[in-house]
């Protein structure tokens, strides 16, 4: 490691050790410092070689570094599978014989927000056939006070024209609203999305609207699975798979008209009992309809909502272990890191092939530009 520094010092001064420097070449060498360096076979001392001017970014230990073999990976691995600062504190010394400061693994961790930073704001596709939008809560310590808020973490799935899944961002809120909906839906127009074809959302308030502002001719479309999840919400466990079964009878009908009156039916066979379940299905039934309008290529991706699940669990393992976070950075950071795992699975949506055909008739110029 040495030698491969002293080399990357002779190439930035022009000149071999012990040689003359070039004339005109006032920079040369200024003897060596120390340096400690941590890994997993425990911690070495190196000499690292100066210049006079101070000008020399060697490449293979930079400044500041003091971590070898790939520690850094390691903590953030650690780090993303839901380890606290302290468990990643232990793990080291109990693996790898190293004490590390708290400050330390923060500073590592830490830099995961510019990655952070770069991705929130690359640029995207013009047009996505099918973004799913959705919402977990995190307890995360309020900036300005003691407390410990429930905040709502949204993130954006979109599925592009390739079939491929991409997580296009995730916004931390403490309330959500037709404003707040309105900025995130900027910004994705600020990174290129020209046109959302299906925009599939829970109940969020204020976002349908804020969705046709930005993007005029989406069809907005309540997620099915949310709104069956919401309705057995309200049954005696007993009753649950019969009144599951009828709800299939209403968003399994082929069309609008016939899921109307298989609304009705349930109804007046539930009503006594459930009173509170056709009024949600009504009041949501404009965003409901869209749904009919599909042919079950495209309704089994919208219905399912399997991408979407499967984020979620990724990011709740990640977060199940911390109690709160100390600040939204933090929960950042670890959310972040959660859907970069996920990203690394498979992103390709199954049986896209038929859905794409479908896409491509119904939606034509659109799906085609």
């Amino acid at each position: 490691m040495e030698r491969m520094l002293g080399a990357e010092l002779t190439a930035h001064l022009g000149y071999e050790e012990g040689k003359d420097a070039p004339p005109g070449r006032p920079n040369q060498r200024n003897g060596t410092s120390a340096k400690r360096l941590k890994g997993q076979d425990g911690e070495t001392a190196i000499s690292v070689p100066r210049d006079r001017d101070g000008s020399f970014e060697p490449e293979l230990i930079k400044k500041g570094q003091t971590w070898i073999d790939g520690m850094d990976d390691k903590i953030i691995g650690l780090y993303a599978a839901g380890l606290t600062v302290r468990d990643i504190r232990a793990h080291l010394e109990d693996v790898y014989g190293l004490q590390v400061s708290p400050d330390l693994i923060s500073r590592v961790t830490d830099a995961v927000l510019d990655e952070v930073r770069e991705w929130q704001s690359r640029a995207l596709d013009r047009m996505y056939p099918i973004v799913i939008f959705d919402a977990l809560r995190v307890k995360i310590r309020d900036a300005d006070s003691p407390m410990v808020k429930n905040k709502a973490v949204y993130v954006a799935l979109g599925v592009s024209r390739d079939g491929v899944r991409e997580v296009l961002g995730l916004w931390i809120a403490e309330n959500e609203g037709a404003k707040f909906w309105l900025s995130v839906m900027n910004e994705l127009k600020n990174r290129g999305v020209q046109d959302i074809l299906i925009a599939v959302v829970d109940g969020l308030k204020g976002f349908p609207d804020a969705i046709t502002a930005a993007f005029p001719d989406a069809a907005v479309q309540t997620c099915i699975v949310h709104l069956v999840r919401h309705s057995l919400n309200f049954c005696a466990w007993k009753d649950r798979k019969a009144v599951a079964a009828d709800l299939r009878l209403i968003y399994g009908a082929p069309t609008a008209d016939l899921a109307a009156a298989e609304l009705d039916a349930f109804e007046e066979k539930w009503a006594g009992k459930y009173a509170s379940i056709a009024p949600a299905w009504r009041r949501a039934w404009q965003e409901v309809i869209p749904f009919f309008a599909f042919d079950p290529a495209i309704r089994k991706i919208v219905y399912t909502t399997n991408a979407i699940e499967s984020l979620n669990r990724v990011i709740r393992k990640s977060i199940k272990t911390r109690g709160s976070f100390p600040t939204e950075e933090a929960a950042t950071k670890l959310i972040y890191l959660a859907i970069r795992n996920f990203e690394k699975g498979g992103r390709n949506v199954r049986e896209w092939f038929a859905a794409r055909n479908q896409f491509a008739i119904m939606f034509d110029e659109r799906f085609n530009a």
